[in-house]
């Protein structure tokens, strides 16, 4: 087994690695998929070989857990619809934060005050322990608010918040420094983790919707970072490989994104954004909207030489990528140029829309990330946009005071025409008004996207 495991782990490792590089596009991405699921299979059976192989007493207790797992965890994977994806991805992410912090106790208990443990090991399981329980309750907290049991609101304790969040890192540290230099009692390693695990509801708790994809990956990150951290104390290779490519690319993808919204990671972390009350438009009389019809939206649309879809959110909720992707077949074959625009944190997760575009069989080609198509709106007859509240608003480009002024938008409201398909003048995620919805260019159709789009689309065919 000695020379057998580490050549097993090699081969485990190279498939992670293939089979993320296979995630880098949409016709490679479920082959890269299975390839790195192979891959853990394989680490996983050479994990429990080793375990067979030393005569571990705690066999029957792994394969029941894994067993109920797979129970757990296979059918609601294959039941979860891809709107709820982003809170799926918050449990998951949260169970391995909870999983590290719970091997960081029960290591500490196995070895009372982790006597005659290597320092290394210590530091690196009071570490798992810290990070680990923080990523499990805040992913939590993440689940909720996608899950709307709780606010998208940030919920916090206003000017206190961050000195209430020092005092419980500081006090979470503190406990690990008792709990690691000899120590026997165990109040010691679970106040390290009751401290961190509130840390992490206080830390999370103050931010607002639209900063949730970004927190959601901070925290993968966090979670990545620790199991590495717990691979390094078990001297687990499995474990530390794969927390390191968790967490390194978990922290490249969290600073990508808090680019595209031009605003830093502690800013988000500080919490504050997304989520305020916003005065409906209806009270103000200065402000009107003008609606228009599925007849009128399939006429303009079938008379242009340029349309551009925007997808969001409202897109996953109604379902209506196949509906979207018939309307755009029946207007290629009129000749009609149409192409998808990608925000980057359109959605409430990295790649969100592309997932929903390719489930409908969308070209890759035609789909454009912002960078790419932002100078073509104003080349464009006609932009349809689908619940994209946020990523469209101009107030991140036209007004210091918005909240997400000096976010990277799509510049939707320099397009020709604008149609914008939406339930209600409600806000977006963020709770931030839109200006583009009372701009002379812009049409209103309501009612439900994929409803709305299916009747644009018989229209199409009546013409």
């Amino acid at each position: 087994m000695e020379i057998v495991e580490p050549v097993l782990y090699l081969i485990a490792f190279a498939l992670f690695i293939y089979g993320l590089m296979g995630l880098t596009g949409p016709r490679t991405a479920v082959r890269g998929n299975w390839i790195a699921a192979v891959g853990m299979a394989i680490a996983m059976l050479t994990v429990l070989g080793v375990v067979i192989v030393n005569g571990a007493n705690n066999i029957v207790w792994i394969l029941i857990g894994l067993v109920v797992g797979t129970i757990l965890g296979v059918p609601s994977a294959r039941r979860v619809k891809m709107t709820q994806m982003p809170q799926m991805v918050a449990l998951f992410n949260g169970v391995g934060g909870g999983t590290v912090a719970l091997i960081a106790w029960s290591e500490f208990l196995a070895t009372p005050g982790f006597e005659g443990r290597a320092g290394v090991f210590v530091v690196a399981s009071l570490f798992s322990a810290i990070v680990g329980s923080i990523s499990f309750w805040g992913s939590l907290v993440a689940f909720g608010k996608l899950q709307e049991i709780l606010s998208s609101s940030p919920i916090g304790l206003g000017k206190a918040q961050q000195l209430v969040n020092a005092i419980l890192l500081i006090g979470a540290i503190v406990c690990a420094v008792f709990a690691g230099t000899g120590n026997t009692s165990q109040l010691w390693i679970v106040a390290v983790l009751v401290l961190a695990g509130i840390l992490g509801v206080m830390v999370v708790l103050p931010i607002g919707g639209a900063d949730m994809p970004v927190v959601i990956s901070l925290l993968n990150a966090m979670t990545g970072l620790a199991a590495a951290a717990a691979g390094l104390a078990l001297n687990n290779t499995a474990m530390m490989v794969a927390g390191m490519i968790v967490g390194a690319s978990g922290s490249i993808l969290t600073n990508q994104m808090a680019q595209a919204m031009n605003r830093t990671i502690p800013a988000i972390v500080a919490g504050g954004f997304g989520g305020a009350s916003v005065a409906a438009a209806d009270d103000d009389p200065n402000k009107t909207v003008k609606s228009t019809s599925a007849a009128d939206a399939a006429i303009q649309m079938a008379y242009a030489e340029r349309v551009i879809v925007v997808p969001g959110y409202g897109l996953a909720v109604a379902q209506a990528q196949h509906a979207i992707k018939e309307m755009a077949k029946l207007l290629e074959a009129k000749g009609v140029d149409v192409r998808y625009a990608i925000h980057p944190v359109a959605g409430r997760m990295p790649g969100h829309m592309n997932v929903l575009l390719a489930e409908a069989e969308v070209s890759y080609d035609v789909l454009k990330e912002m960078d790419e198509i932002n100078d073509d709106f104003s080349r464009t007859d006609v932009t349809i946009v689908i619940g994209a509240n946020d990523v469209t608003n101009p107030s991140a480009r036209n007004d210091k005071s918005s909240a997400i002024y000096g976010m990277p938008i799509l510049n939707v409201d320099q397009s020709h025409n604008v149609i914008v398909l939406k339930r209600s003048m409600s806000s977006g995620f963020a709770g931030i008004e839109n200006p583009l919805f009372f701009l002379d260019n812009t049409s209103m159709l309501f009612g439900d996207a994929k409803s709305s789009v299916e009747k644009v689309t018989e229209e199409l065919k009546a013409l």
